[in-house]
């Protein structure tokens, strides 16, 4: 299947495995294509496939990846060290505040390419350096990021199977679907009319030090992950080792409490301006290609747009590629376009204000 294809590196590998799984064909009578799927599109993408394979962009450069985690390490030195020589009054104390927060999120951006192993040609290698950037240097669990965004990538926008929009009803009612059929049953949980308003003042800065700080423990614990938990934990250590050699108790939680809400404010504008605005419904069990295209939006290249959002400002390239590697997505989005063109698919592209306005 596409998304068998677009998932895994070594297809080899996997296949070895899933033999032992296997328990039958389908009957001769059974279709193997569902009726919802465009067979049109489904046979020029995987040609496309094979094109993109050709042409070379599925090989990562890796002194690309290098300088990103370089560039993430010495932020992450330079925030403590500017407390370290310039004291802890205000000044020094936000801009070091700014430099962490930078350099979190840009962690954030190189673990996404690791979980969807693009930077390495080995798994295992992309697996060890994950667990190093997500649970060491951010302290979250690297298995529990998979688990979630696996799931997104499979159904983007697809109720109850796209863990990213579990916040519909219990705090924002989303999609134009969706409104109608809460507002028929007459369900309401929070003020949906003021939703555009609360919402700047709950899932941007609250999403990380609230609910995915406690739900990535939860998750390491429950599903016994312990090997990433150890992991984990020489975040903390570290952290609070050497800001508390500089700060008083007090002042080290609030620095991490900031930090941690700069950085949500920042992964979640970003994250949502890409899928929040598009549709949203049911799984409606469409092909690979039209369930990702109906999901994503992107926005406007430029050095800027590509550093800030991690060149998720190629959503769609990247949802039909997941594992290609980010500085490839460029390359590719010509032809992607063009794959929209002749199927008469809207090939969405926005500057990045837009991109924020629309979820407002």
């Amino acid at each position: 299947q596409d998304a068998f294809v677009a998932f895994h590196v070594d297809k080899a590998l996997v296949s070895k495995y899933l033999k032992s799984l296997q328990i039958g064909e389908l009957a001769p009578d059974q279709p193997s294509i569902e009726p919802t799927k465009n067979k049109m599109l489904v046979k020029d993408f995987r040609e496309l496939r094979a094109t993109v394979e050709k042409m070379g962009l599925l090989e990562p450069n890796q002194l690309f990846f290098f300088l990103h985690l370089a560039h993430i390490l010495l932020l992450d030195t330079a925030a403590w060290l500017i407390l370290f020589y310039f004291g802890t009054s205000l000044m020094p104390f936000i801009v070091s505040l700014v430099v962490l927060t930078i350099s979190q999120v840009q962690a954030s951006w190189l673990q996404h390419d690791l979980g969807h192993l693009s930077v390495f040609k080995k798994t295992k290698w992309n697996h060890l350096l994950h667990k190093f950037v997500m649970c060491h240097l951010i302290g979250a669990s690297a298995k529990w990021w998979t688990l979630l965004h696996s799931r997104h990538h499979a159904k983007p926008n697809c109720f109850q199977k796209d863990p990213d929009i579990d916040m519909h009803p219990f705090l924002f009612t989303l999609g134009k679907k969706f409104s109608v059929e809460l507002g028929m049953k007459k369900k309401k949980y929070m003020p949906y009319n003021h939703q555009h308003k609360y919402f700047f003042i709950t899932l941007p800065p609250l999403l990380f030090p609230t609910y995915f700080h406690c739900h990535t423990f939860y998750i390491a614990y429950t599903k016994r992950y312990w090997v990433d938990l150890a992991w984990m934990l020489t975040f903390y250590i570290r952290f609070f080792f050497t800001y508390g050699s500089l700060l008083e108790i007090k002042s080290v939680l609030a620095y991490y409490f900031i930090f941690r809400m700069l950085e949500s404010s920042w992964f979640v504008w970003v994250s949502q301006m890409n899928h929040i605005p598009m549709d949203i419904y049911y799984d409606n069990n469409l092909d690979w290609v039209s369930t990702q295209l109906q999901a994503t939006c992107n926005v406007e290249q430029s050095l800027f747009n590509d550093w800030f959002t991690g060149h998720l400002n190629f959503q769609i390239e990247h949802h039909l590629f997941p594992t290609m590697p980010r500085h490839n997505y460029w390359k590719v989005a010509p032809l992607v376009k063009s794959l929209c063109a002749k199927h008469g698919i809207e090939y969405q592209c926005k500057p990045l204000l837009t991109a924020f306005a629309d979820i407002v």
